[in-house]
């Protein structure tokens, strides 16, 4: 037996209560950047956008509910950041922002009453990955499309429409059962396999000019690590096969778990941080062939604004890179 959708009562997001408005979205401000960690990626940011490297910025969902969002996106209208990852939940929180300028609900509130997740217009993102299915898009790329040519009311601080407007990959990496939208009855995990899976391949395709480039992962331990693994072994499968090597790269993991300051070795199997994979995977083992790895422990609301602050400095005045691919 399978759980009947049709039973579900599906309200109008005008009747949740809101834990975050746009109010709470920063304006760009130079902080300066005291984090001399920081100010080391800003430099090798900055050097690699001047040869055409990669330079991949991961999110987990808070990232976007720390209200940095017009950060990210002056780095892509700049063409310092080539590619933006999120998880299905900054899809959500992305779409609620740019539709209503409200996002986020109480789970302790809203699981009580069963009603967690449950909102008709959130529920309208799994028509946009349906019909991106048909089509042979990528879940980022639609739903960034539906945002900026339905022109959504603020949709000027959405990471997926800025992605639409410069070109710049925005790509969703979602697990089913993961998100609320999957709870709808309109839900097709056929299409979310489809649309995310095709952004996992444009992700992967990022990778393969991660030669020289730049790796950043700002609050995400579980799809970061684990997408960025398989597109970069993906990756070097076929460099290796054409006499080429990704190892000299940089890798940036920002988060708030206490990490030991020697972080460039593993943690020992069986502990506890074995299993923060952001440490074993980002931050040792796929830089132990010739890449270096930083780790900073702060909230994203002040290391964004630092190393942003940091890479405006050194780039004043600079011409726009290019990618490797003539890709703007």
């Amino acid at each position: 037996m399978l759980f009947d959708r049709s039973r579900l009562r599906i309200e109008p997001l005008a009747e949740r209560t809101h834990d975050l408005g746009r109010e709470a979205v920063r304006e760009l401000t130079d902080t300066g950047c005291e984090n001399g960690d920081l100010a080391a990626v800003a430099d090798r940011i900055h050097s690699a956008r001047q040869r055409g490297s990669s330079v991949v910025l991961m999110l987990g969902a808070h990232v976007l509910r720390d209200g940095v969002q017009r950060y990210v996106i002056d780095w892509m209208e700049r063409n310092l950041v080539t590619c933006v990852a999120m998880n299905g939940a900054g899809v959500i929180h992305d779409y609620e922002l740019a539709l209503i300028g409200a996002t986020t609900e109480s789970v302790a509130r809203y699981i009580s009453e069963g009603q967690f997740g449950l909102w008709r217009e959130t529920g309208v993102i799994n028509d946009i990955v349906t019909s991106a299915a048909r089509a042979g898009l990528g879940m980022g790329e639609a739903v960034g499309r539906a945002i900026e040519e339905g022109r959504l009311p603020h949709r000027d601080i959405s990471v997926l429409a800025a992605g639409v407007r410069t070109g710049t990959p925005v790509t969703a990496h979602v697990g089913i059962g993961y998100d609320i939208v999957f709870q709808h009855p309109n839900c097709d995990g056929g299409a979310y396999g489809a649309t995310s899976y095709r952004d996992f391949l444009r992700f992967a395709h990022t990778i393969e000019s991660l030669e020289g480039g730049v790796l950043m992962n700002f609050g995400s331990s579980v799809m970061a690590p684990e997408v960025y693994l398989k597109a970069l072994a993906m990756a070097r499968n076929v460099a290796k096969q054409e006499g080429r090597k990704i190892a000299h790269l940089t890798t940036l993991v920002c988060d708030l778990q206490d990490l030991p300051a020697d972080y460039h070795h593993e943690p020992v199997r069986g502990s506890a941080a074995y299993y923060f994979r952001p440490w074993k995977t980002m931050l040792v083992r796929t830089v132990a062939d010739g890449g270096e790895s930083f780790y900073v422990r702060g909230r994203h609301a002040e290391t964004i604004p630092q190393l942003w602050s940091a890479l405006s400095r050194l780039t004043a005045a600079q011409p726009t890179a290019t990618n490797k691919d003539g890709a703007r």
